[in-house]
This record gives C-alpha cells, sequence and structure tokens, in this order.
C-alpha cells in the first residue's frame, strides 16, 4: 500500500490543492493527515491564499481516502466542516513487524515519544521541519509542512511504499530517502 503522509496545510487553499494534485499524481492508495488542516495558528503568520473552508471542500471531495490525527490547532469545530474523523490523538499503522505511531507531535515528539518497541517508527508534524533521526528505541520520521515550512525546508510531503520512505517536494523532486 502507497500512503501519502503530510501535514501542516493550516489553512492554505492553493498548497492544499498542490498537494491534492500531487496526491492524484503519485497514484497513493491513502493520505495520512498529521494535523492542523484548517486553522493557521495564533503564533503563524497567515499562509498564502488561506481559506479554510475551501481547504475543507477540497478534502472533504476525497475524504474516503483520509486518515487523520489532530493537531494542536485543530479543534471540534473544524470537525463540523470535515467528512472526515479529524479528533483522534493518534494513528497506528503496520509494516509488516513494525508499528508506526502517527501523531502530531505536541503531545508525543521525539523528545516525549509513546512506548515504542525496537525498530518502531514514530510519525509526527508540528514542527514543519522534515526529520530523519534515528534513536536508540525508534525511528523518527517528520515529513515537514505544506504550507509553512521552517529552517529553509522545503513545502512538500512524504510517501511510504512499502519499506521505502520519500520526502518531496510539490515539483516531485525527492530530497530524501530512506529504506528499511
Amino acid at each position: 500500500m502507497k500512503i501519502m503522509v503530510a501535514s501542516d496545510i493550516h489553512g492554505s487553499a492553493c498548497y492544499c490543492e498542490k498537494l491534492i494534485r500531487a496526491y492524484k499524481e503519485e497514484n497513493a492508495d491513502r493520505l495520512l493527515l498529521l494535523g492542523d488542516i484548517l486553522y493557521h495558528g495564533p503564533r503563524n503568520p497567515l499562509p498564502e491564499d488561506y481559506n479554510p473552508q475551501k481547504v475543507a471542500e477540497m478534502l472533504n471531495g476525497i475524504s474516503g481516502e483520509i486518515l487523520c490525527v489532530r493537531g494542536n490547532c485543530d479543534a471540534e469545530v473544524d470537525q463540523l466542516l470535515l467528512d472526515f474523523p479529524i479528533m483522534a490523538e493518534y494513528c497506528i499503522l503496520y509494516l509488516d513487524s513494525r508499528m508506526v505511531f502517527a501523531t502530531h507531535g505536541h503531545r508525543f515528539g521525539a523528545d516525549m515519544p509513546p512506548k515504542l518497541k525496537k525498530g518502531d517508527i514514530l510519525l509526527n508534524g508540528h514542527t514543519h521541519v522534515p526529520k530523519l533521526e534515528e534513536h536508540e528505541n525508534f525511528l523518527y520520521m517528520n515529513p515537514g509542512s505544506v504550507s509553512l515550512p521552517k529552517e529553509n525546508s522545503e513545502r512538500g510531503y512524504m510517501l511510504i511504499n512499502g519499506s521505502l520512505f520519500l520526502w518531496k517536494d510539490f515539483e516531485g523532486n525527492t530530497y530524501k530517502r530512506f529504506e528499511l
């Protein structure tokens, strides 16, 4: 199964559109959103083409293909606009014998991980910075941000295809690659 992972859209209609276009071009089976979908948050600048209602409409068009976890900027009122659940704190996936603990990152992160077994993967958004780090008991991965990247990183997403992880920008360029 091919899974596209993205985080931190923050209500940007133009970057949500690029994300959905990339999702279709990549021919992914599911889109896993790691939170902060509609609202930009009080500490972030307004993202380009800020239009939460339009973002909701675009995502609702593929709602049957979306898995999502709640970000620190997501609220119950956001759920009223979306046709897929966004209020779960985490999502568990399995890649063969490895567990993938997917969450936004404001409660569980590389510095405060949940209970994981050696070889498990912690998948977060929240920091807006793409990451791949090997820790003593787990791998930490972050797709970066769709609309508000930090630390001079690219706007983009991550693809999981079996044991292969690719970090890509919206032009389709792979800038980080990892194979289990």
